[in-house]
């Protein structure tokens, strides 16, 4: 088998990996108002059994990054497929709201080591085209995040399926993409094919950039992924289907990673995380005052605006951060996961506050579902206007600095 198609096919179980990973995301959405019905659990309550699906993902991270060059991205993929099909099984199982917890702790763990293994696998098949191929692979999170958010409302709002017929499906992404990495063969890491010690990745973790970087990455995967989960319970009082417009976003991110290369071409990662900052913040601004057909709208602004957070955000790491290898991108996904681990029940808690406000001054409750949702948006909408401010700066410091050194180049010849 020649080397480019052992890359694609790589590349192809990659994908198929990432498309299991958004399907527990989207039908997770789907099953907030089924699961908190059967099992009498709050918005917060929720949250807390929704978290370890993203801070099981920060320690799958945390630890497979290090090990990533150790251990291989083959073995990492091994114990994400056992995570996944655990996952599934405990879900189908499931007789109370700790087994959910559990089960979304096992696919949490499963979601974080595939990309663990399939960020530096993509850097290392695509060294010349990082950040584009990084788009690329992450396209299939939200279109894996669309697919099944079709899928949740066939199942569960045409054809009233039990849940456990929709959960069932997730075995199929599993089978194949766990068949496809066990008859493949992998390359080494970029970083130990380029030469960079186990020392120096670690040292370039502490740089202050890079740790400018992961505070960056908390706030940026809070707004894309914590808005998502609860996007469906946020627009119940908006007189549309929450889940439509989840997968009308993730459509268009889909779409928009699809093409980024272009878009890469003609900007550098730093300023698509300034405008993508602005998108994300009008978005939220307009979700919380939509009402009908007017939240796809809104919901176009976000989505444009959430579209390269994630893979941008490593894209700038693997680019102009080279050294921190596998390790700074793992450290990078788990921030971004351990934040909205930390997010969901605050914003579950948020929404009930908010609701419980407007009960008290007389709403009814599907108008106090409405404020309550229209709240929280405005609550998120803080992160992305950080983001803006610290962005700018970031682009400001590193022109200057680049501006100072190409000076002193000039000098010295």
């Amino acid at each position: 088998m020649s080397a480019t198609i052992q890359a694609n096919k790589l590349f192809l179980a990659s994908r198929i990996a990432l498309i299991f990973t958004a399907m527990t995301f989207a039908f997770r959405a789907s099953l907030e108002g089924v699961w908190g019905n059967e099992f009498h659990l709050t918005k917060e309550q929720i949250g807390w059994i929704f978290s370890p699906a993203f801070y099981g993902f920060t320690l799958a991270m945390i630890f497979g990054g290090p090990l990533c060059d150790v251990l291989g991205m083959k073995r990492l993929l091994g114990l994400a497929f056992i995570g996944h099909i655990a996952g599934v099984v405990v879900y189908l199982m499931a007789g109370n709201a700790t087994m959910l917890f559990i089960g979304t702790l096992c696919t949490g763990i499963g979601n974080g080591m595939v990309e663990a293994a399939c960020n530096p696998l993509t850097v290392t098949l695509y060294p010349n085209n990082k950040t584009t191929m990084l788009n690329r692979f992450h396209v299939w999170f939200p279109g894996g995040f669309a697919v099944g958010g079709v899928i949740a409302y066939l199942f569960m709002d045409r054809f009233h399926l039990d849940w456990h017929v929709l959960i069932a499906v997730l075995f199929i992404p599993a089978i194949i993409y766990g068949w496809m990495f066990w008859s493949l063969e992998f390359p080494k890491t970029e970083r130990v094919t380029s030469g960079v010690s186990t020392k120096e990745m670690f040292m370039s973790c502490l740089t202050p950039l890079f740790l400018v970087m992961v505070a960056c990455m908390f706030l940026t995967a809070a707004t894309e992924l914590g808005t998502n989960q609860w996007l469906v319970a946020l627009l119940q009082g908006a007189g549309v289907s929450g889940i439509l417009v989840l997968v009308f976003i993730n459509g268009i991110m889909a779409l928009g990673r699809s093409f980024a290369g272009p878009v890469v071409h003609r900007l550098n990662p730093n300023v698509m995380l300034i405008i993508s900052a602005i998108f994300a913040t009008i978005g939220l601004i307009l979700l919380s005052n939509a009402n009908g057909y007017a939240a796809f709208g809104a919901a176009l602004v976000f989505a444009a605006g959430i579209c390269f957070f994630w893979p941008t955000m490593l894209g700038f790491v693997a680019e102009y951060l080279p050294k921190t290898g596998a390790l700074g991108l793992s450290l990078m996904g788990g921030a971004g996961m351990f934040s909205v681990s930390l997010i969901l029940p605050v914003m579950g808690k948020w929404f009930d506050n908010f609701r419980a406000a407007a009960i008290a001054t007389g709403s009814t409750p599907a108008e106090a579902d409405h404020l309550a949702g229209s709240d929280t948006f405005m609550k998120v909408a803080i992160m992305p206007a950080i983001l803006i401010v610290v962005f700018v700066l970031i682009y400001l410091v590193r022109r200057k600095f680049y501006a100072a050194h190409k000076q002193q180049a000039q000098a010295a010849h």
